[in-house]
């Protein structure tokens, strides 16, 4: 019996604690998860930081815009070396 009423407890404070953690996010207007992304911070982006998924992204597409891969062709193969 007092095994119940322990995990009872438990559970009861689990769910407070969940809905002290959603009292802003449902009662607000327009309330919503903080973004805690890197490049979501302020401070970090007038520093020019962000993640490296993201400084991937945008030096790929960086490069991809230098290089055209479409009008690339092979002009000739030589034991394994390929000539552009």
């Amino acid at each position: 019996m007092e095994l119940i009423i322990i995990i009872g407890l438990a559970v009861a404070l689990v769910a407070i604690g969940f809905l002290g953690m959603a009292v802003q996010i449902i009662f607000k207007k327009g309330g919503k998860f903080p973004n805690t992304h890197v490049g979501g911070n302020p401070y970090l982006q007038k520093q020019g930081i962000s993640c490296a998924k993201t400084q991937d992204r945008f030096e790929q597409a960086q490069i991809n815009q230098q290089i055209d891969f479409r009008n690339i062709k092979i002009v000739g193969v030589d034991k394994g070396n390929i000539q552009l």
